[in-house]
């Protein structure tokens, strides 16, 4: 491709919509591979905590102090979630909608920028197609990687995923979570129709629904709240829709787009969430730093502006982004 001309800036308000629109996923109790599933509610319970916490000095150091500051009562209301115990498996039920026209954002305030910027997708799409990010989303919905912390510890796992008439079902502990050469036929076809709807060439609604064997009565994993209000009597409040328990949509979403083994720590951390700066926030580390030209908006700078087209590895990761969705405009000085 020939170097975009050097009048071109980054326009000041960008923005694209997300192409992969997850719903919240709900929590259903029951047993094994059987044919009724009640709803996991979320249940509130009051303990009586030990302290724990990393202490003073003083109060560490001085035996008086710390039997005083331990037999205080941790007292703590908290949401909880479970099988009830006669069910020993959970089954999670979301859906995810695939959406093309990449190369339109939603709103650009610059229209050469824009006329750039689409000569660069179409470039991409025509040159690598969908086919590499389509392969790995469709290996998070078979790992089961979106079952977060429900994943761990499970003696089977089950997804099944239909789409219309058609439906594919994968053993979850067969896929890893660190990489994506697993191949075969089933994830494959499931492969091809997310490309097909990132393309636009067809309307994609999949049917997530995975079963879970943890044994009877286990706890089970919702959505943890942010608590904002300072006021509130619980210290932990669990996601619930329409009374029944859920993991939130967003996070549903971060996990289908765990697909970035191009970073620079990927030895280290493996797949991480597609991210402008590749935040890692539960490690508090950002694998693409500006300073290493590795973060999306250098990537995307200096490809649309400049003509400085990326490795084919860096293309996927920008495109990746875009599909992803947010607000890219350069900021005022």
């Amino acid at each position: 491709m020939a170097k975009a001309p050097t009048k071109v800036k980054t326009a000041s308000v960008l923005a694209f919509e997300r192409k992969l629109a997850t719903s919240d996923a709900l929590m259903y109790a029951g047993n094994w591979q059987g044919k009724e599933w009640q709803p996991i509610r979320i249940q509130e319970k009051a303990v009586r905590g030990t302290i724990s916490n990393r202490l003073k000095n003083a109060a560490s150091t001085d035996q008086a102090k710390l039997d005083a500051e331990i037999q205080k009562a941790n007292l703590q209301r908290v949401d909880t979630a479970a099988l009830s115990a006669d069910t020993d498996t959970l089954k999670l039920v979301f859906t995810l909608r695939v959406l093309g026209d990449l190369a339109i954002p939603s709103v650009c305030n610059d229209m050469a920028y824009q006329d750039e910027l689409q000569q660069v997708i179409n470039g991409y799409i025509h040159e690598q197609g969908f086919a590499e990010l389509a392969h790995r989303y469709a290996s998070n919905l078979a790992n089961g990687r979106f079952l977060w912390r429900n994943r761990i510890g499970a003696e089977k796992i089950s997804v099944a995923v239909s789409a219309g008439e058609k439906q594919w079902t994968f053993n979850s502990h067969e896929y890893s979570l660190r990489e994506f050469s697993h191949k075969e036929k089933g994830l494959n076809e499931l492969a091809e129709l997310i490309a097909q709807g990132l393309h636009g060439k067809s309307w994609v609604m999949l049917t997530v629904e995975a079963q879970v064997l943890l044994g009877a009565g286990q706890e089970v994993f919702p959505s943890q709240e942010l608590v904002l209000d300072s006021n509130s009597s619980k210290s932990r409040v669990l996601y619930q829709v329409a009374d029944v328990a859920g993991i939130h949509s967003q996070k549903v979403g971060n996990a289908v787009r765990t697909i970035d083994t191009w970073h620079p720590k990927v030895n280290e951390l493996g797949a991480i969430a597609v991210e402008p700066y590749g935040s890692v926030t539960n490690r508090g580390v950002a694998c693409r730093q500006p300073k290493d030209k590795m973060d999306f908006y250098t990537l995307l700078d200096n490809w649309v502006t400049k003509g400085l087209k990326p490795d084919p590895e860096q293309q996927h990761y920008v495109m990746a982004v875009l599909i992803r969705g947010g607000v890219f405009g350069e900021k005022a000085e």
